[in-house]
């Protein structure tokens, strides 16, 4: 009961800490003159993934691997299949077909790296720095993307921006105690997660791929249904692809950076449906750029069959 506890101790830090780290270093970005649109695509887009990060690089750390891979795995599944599939039945979304030629083909490209690079049982540094490398270059391109399709001029756009933003010492506080919280929520996570696998007398990873990849996709969960609700399909698929996309390549990046380290405890089944659910909802939405209630249906179902078949 206390190890159950602590997790949702820890999943409530994490998010309250990502928040305030987002708020706080995004308004004192603008505060420093940093640009609305260079904020947006790398200080939020990375700190959207800092609950991922915290979990994985404190897992590593304390040589529990499999919460490190299994919570970016799980967490990946269940941004495609179940926060893409209940933001489908929410209200069905047609998509851009630019936004699935471009964003959808990255996603799936960093997930067969990553199942390259882990083949040989062990993600080392220089594996690591490859990822990083590859998500500094991700985020280029995309700021020249965002750059080119921009249609508000840049000064009208930073001063809108800077409307109600907080003062540069409160913003270093915010975003100083959301990164004490994440540190906090992360240790108190792993440390719970790993006390309920010993007494399931299952794997860390099996948690790492459920309890902890639900719990840090919350956020992910709750914009991509806000974003389908308001019929703006492309920031809900735009939400769960980028985080995707740098989960692998930044979250797992720079905790091998930290602290190389082993696959433990994630089967071949694992990376079958890690690779296969993004390949399935990349079939789907090229029969017409459109998920519908149906399609998320199955999406749902099929992470609810993968999940049984950890626990069951």
């Amino acid at each position: 009961m206390i190890s159950v506890i602590f997790v949702i101790v820890g999943l409530v830090l994490l998010a309250a800490g990502a928040e305030g780290l987002i708020r706080g270093t995004t308004a004192l970005a603008l505060r420093l003159g940093i640009p609305p649109l260079v904020v947006g695509l790398t200080i939020v887009a990375l700190a959207t993934g800092s609950p991922e990060l915290a979990v994985s690089v404190k897992g590593a750390l304390s040589g529990n691997s499999g919460i490190s891979l299994g919570n970016v795995i799980g967490s990946n599944i269940s941004n495609l299949a179940l926060v893409l599939g209940l933001a489908a039945l929410a209200r069905p979304m047609q998509v851009r077909t630019r936004l699935i030629r471009r964003e959808m083909p990255v996603m799936v490209g960093a997930t067969a790296l990553l199942w390259l690079l882990l083949r040989d049982g062990f993600l080392s540094r220089a594996d690591g720095l490859l990822l990083l490398a590859l998500a500094g270059t991700y985020l280029f391109v995309a700021y020249r993307g965002a750059l080119a399709h921009r249609s508000r001029p840049p000064a009208a756009e930073f001063d809108r921006a800077l409307e109600g933003a907080w003062s540069p010492r409160r913003s270093v506080v915010i975003a100083s105690v959301g990164l004490v919280a994440l540190i906090a929520g992360a240790e108190v996570l792993v440390n719970g997660a790993v006390e309920i696998a010993k007494g399931l007398g299952i794997g860390s990873a099996v948690i790492g791929l459920t309890v902890i990849a639900v719990g840090t996709s919350m956020p992910e969960l709750a914009a991509s249904v806000a974003a389908a609700r308001k019929q703006n399909a492309d920031v809900a698929f735009g939400n769960v692809i980028g985080s995707n996309t740098l989960n692998i390549l930044a979250v797992l990046g720079i905790t091998a950076a930290i602290r190389p380290f082993p696959v433990v405890g994630i089967r071949p089944i694992d990376f079958t449906v890690f690779l296969g659910t993004a390949l399935l909802l990349l079939a789907l939405m090229m029969r017409g750029w459109v998920l519908d209630r149906l399609e998320g249906a199955v999406l749902v179902i099929l992470y609810a069959v993968y999940v049984y078949s950890l626990v069951g």
